[in-house]
């Protein structure tokens, strides 16, 4: 690829990164007008790094690359989203470089990654990630969504409901306006007024558990105990 992107008269500057993780620290870091994402990367598939690229301040076009062409139609809107199949002729890569238009929210909320391992939130320019397994809780705050974490707090804009279909697997809503990490769950307790809390490992304030989500939570404690 940088070889053919070397042969191309407009491109002047070409980076290349081994993975989704660092190919988004670089994007943070130079600003890229065009992102050549493969689908299939180590550690932060290419479908995660677009989810993560839109949230910056300027967002680069992305076009994805792929060995499955298969996976690709089922993947995009290919009226809406470029994509080379491997391996990529010069002359889809230099049509795709002119004509390729920028994700929206809409089209990468509708592309699905094999496995979400990151938040992200953008920081005045600069574009913050937390791994999902250092997440404590995530709890609706007005119109945003605070993340509790290893390391601090994050203010997320998706909503509390994105988040609950996103991660299923490994967070479970407690109340209306709270999830937690189910590898976070260390005990409950029940107040003088009947009301449950949760605690969690690393988190000093308890949470509460609404009655309505409180028979999901117990079996759920129940059945890994067992």
């Amino acid at each position: 690829m940088l070889a053919l992107l070397a042969d191309v008269d407009h491109v002047t500057e070409v980076s290349e990164a081994p993975n989704g993780l660092r190919a988004l620290e670089q994007i943070n870091e130079h600003g890229f007008d065009v992102v050549l994402l493969d689908i299939r990367m180590p550690g932060m598939d290419g479908l995660e790094v677009a989810r993560h690229i839109l949230k910056l301040e300027t967002p680069p076009t992305v076009i994805f690359t792929t060995a499955y062409e298969q996976h690709a139609l089922e993947a995009f809107d290919l009226n809406a989203i470029g994509y080379l199949v491997k391996p990529v002729k010069k002359t889809r890569l230099v049509h795709l470089l002119n004509t390729a238009q920028q994700l929206t929210a809409t089209q990468v909320q509708e592309i699905q990654p094999e496995q979400e391992r990151y938040i992200s939130a953008r920081i005045g320019s600069d574009l913050q990630l937390v791994p999902l397994t250092e997440v404590y809780y995530f709890r609706a705050d007005q119109k945003y969504v605070l993340a509790v974490h290893k390391n601090g707090q994050l203010l997320l804009e998706d909503t509390l409901k994105s988040l609950e279909d996103r991660f299923s697997d490994n967070f479970l809503r407690i109340h209306r306006n709270a999830l937690v990490a189910l590898n976070a769950i260390q005990s409950l307790h029940k107040q003088a007024d009947g009301k449950v809390q949760v605690m969690l490992h690393g988190v000093a304030e308890p949470l509460e558990i609404s009655r309505r989500h409180l028979p999901q939570v117990r079996q759920l404690i129940k059945a890994r105990c067992s």
